[in-house]
């Protein structure tokens, strides 16, 4: 499926081209309009990618379960199946029991909440072109595959599943455009782009209507089925409102769960989840009230980025596009261990990616996160001559970083000079960690990291301000020292050990008494950080001294590099407003 999805992508980009240069050329001439908007593109192909990345690691859920079923309670000898189902009236049959099946799946997908939190993803884009047809949920694969049961059940054999399944999807791909009309009597057989357009569509007459995949007849029969008539207004009735494609994924499960923590009534905390979509418990809804939906009311979400940013992200598309298909060809040869790593990797570039275009992070900070990502996958997969590349490079972007921003401000503070000397520090004792024999030297500049990270946190507040968070951070140093010292910590590093365990304790128990006293969110994040930064290092002692942990590289870079950048963009203290002085 991966290969025939890379094999079908440049059709499908030369098919979106071609769309956009009609509705731009429509546009000039007054006669129509261009229904593209740059980053809802990005952010609809984005989550397309991710979606087939995803299913890579899917694939008892696709087909295994599918196959189990047919091979083992098929109603049919497997002879007959294979006779039967593999003449062209068996395909012909198969692709229409499937488009049946998939009717009712859709059809459930928007009046049962928990499949809408999967396909809500297809509906979230505003616009309607030939790129919303590649949104696609990462998540339809756990319960979708329910619905076909009855196939397998049939005797159609897996490989012909899979090929109706690919067969119906790509079909649909094309319904996604607003520059097709009418097309008389095909409308009243197929699904075709007015009627889809109808499907996609919030107004009131319109929702919850035209489920059909290939055929629209299914529609017709159980009376589902709505002719276009008024102009479309597009997306959901609670608007995603971000380029974030992990949220895109998450938010209605995230909604759902909070509605069910929520209600009071037992059954009210399982009946929301299969209730349809919009249905909350009666105290859930007086207690947190949602606005009712107002199509008048309805804007284009589309955040202001810079033309430089726009080609920013347009270039870190271009970049993950090929990746993408890298991973999808050779999925089959790598082991699930690797492509969940590379999985990890890709998804944080794609969410980085919409971060930038939403202006959530900057140019910077997404090359940060990005290397970040890679130096861990690299470690991960030991894959040396690369890791020896990316592991220092956050650092550098880190470092880069601090010296853009007090450029700009045209003031080097004391909190810039801790901050840069603690990424240095870093920087070095990633160099040190990466070579046999130079853990002492990592060991040490990771110490004078701590150390200016402790006088970094101490700006504005108290040494130590919360005596209890000490004794927390405190307790929990002590516990990994002794657990250190009785499985072999050698006797020789048992002293540095010791005071850099003191050194990271106190630098989280500053960090947490500092959020303590400002009680605000950066410094919680900040808080935050330094408390995995202890987790990370916690990670790599166990490792180093105690039992090697599977892919450690990973639980250990990926903490160090999360801690590192909750610290870099939320420690910076608030600004006072300094006093007049009299002229």
């Amino acid at each position: 499926m991966g290969k025939i999805i890379v094999l079908a992508t440049p059709v499908f980009f030369l098919l979106i081209a071609i769309e956009f240069a009609w509705g731009w050329l429509r546009e000039r001439k007054g006669t129509g309009r261009n229904t593209y908007q740059f980053d809802d593109a990005i952010n609809s192909i984005s989550l397309g990618a991710l979606s087939q990345l995803s299913a890579v690691l899917l694939p008892l859920l696709s087909i295994g379960i599918y196959s189990a079923v047919q091979s083992s309670v098929s109603l049919v000898p497997a002879a007959q199946a294979q006779a039967f189902w593999n003449t062209w009236y068996g395909w012909l049959l198969a692709l229409v029991f499937y488009d049946f099946f998939y009717y009712w799946l859709h059809r459930m997908g928007h009046e049962s909440a928990v499949l809408w939190a999967a396909h809500v993803v297809h509906h979230q884009s505003q616009r309607y072109n030939l790129s919303t047809a590649l949104r696609q949920s990462s998540s339809d694969l756990l319960l979708g595959w329910i619905f076909y049961l009855p196939l397998a059940i049939a005797g159609v054999p897996p490989v012909l599943f899979g090929i109706v399944a690919l067969v119906d999807l790509l079909y649909q791909f094309w319904v996604h455009t607003e520059q097709v009309g009418k097309l008389g009597w095909f409308d009243r057989v197929f699904c075709s782009p007015s009627n889809h357009r109808v499907h996609h569509a919030v107004n009131d007459h319109y929702i919850d209507k035209n489920y059909g995949g290939i055929l629209i007849l299914w529609d017709r029969l159980f009376g589902s089925f709505r002719e276009e008539g008024e102009p479309c207004v597009y997306g959901t009735r609670s608007p995603l409102g971000s380029w974030d494609p992990l949220w895109a994924n998450a938010e209605v499960y995230w909604s759902l769960l909070q509605d069910s923590w929520h209600a009071q009534n037992w059954a009210d905390k399982v009946r929301v989840w299969f209730k349809p979509p919009g249905w909350r418990p009666a105290d859930v809804a007086v207690r947190f009230p949602r606005p009712a939906f107002d199509i008048s009311q309805v804007e284009t979400f589309q955040p202001a980025a810079s033309r430089g940013v726009r080609w920013f992200g347009g270039l870190q598309f271009v970049a993950l596009l090929p990746c993408v298909s890298a991973f999808l060809w050779f999925a089959d040869s790598l082991p699930p261990a690797h492509l969940a790593v590379w999985l990890a990797a890709l998804a944080t570039g794609f969410w980085a990616m919409g971060a930038v275009l939403q202006g959530r992070l900057s140019m910077l900070e997404v090359l940060l996160v990005e290397a970040a990502a890679l130096g861990a996958a690299t470690g991960a997969l030991e894959l040396l001559e690369w890791h020896r590349l990316f592991k220092p490079l956050p650092m550098v972007f880190a470092i880069t970083l601090v010296a853009v921003r007090t450029h700009k401000s045209g003031t080097w503070g004391r909190f810039d000079i801790y901050l840069w000397l603690a990424l240095a520090a870093s920087l070095a004792g990633d160099v040190f960690l990466m070579f046999e024999g130079y853990f002492i030297p990592g060991l040490v500049s990771f110490l004078v990291a701590h150390l200016f990270y402790i006088a970094l946190f101490k700006q504005g507040v108290p040494w130590l301000p919360n005596r209890r968070a000490l004794a927390v951070t405190g307790g929990i140093g002590a516990l990994m020292y002794a657990f250190l010292w009785t499985h072999g910590l050698p006797a020789e590093l048992r002293a540095p050990v010791a005071v850099y365990v003191t050194a990271i304790a106190l630098m989280a128990a500053q960090a947490l008494g500092r959020a303590t006293v400002l009680r605000d969110q950066a410094a919680t994040r900040a808080a935050i950080g330094a408390c995995v930064f202890m987790l990370s290092d916690s990670l790599l002692a166990f490792n180093r001294f105690v039992q090697p942990l599977p892919m450690a590289a990973l639980w250990v870079l990926s903490s160090y590099y999360l801690a590192q950048i909750l610290i870099l963009r939320h420690a910076r203290p608030p600004v006072t407003a300094q006093p007049s002085r009299p002229s």
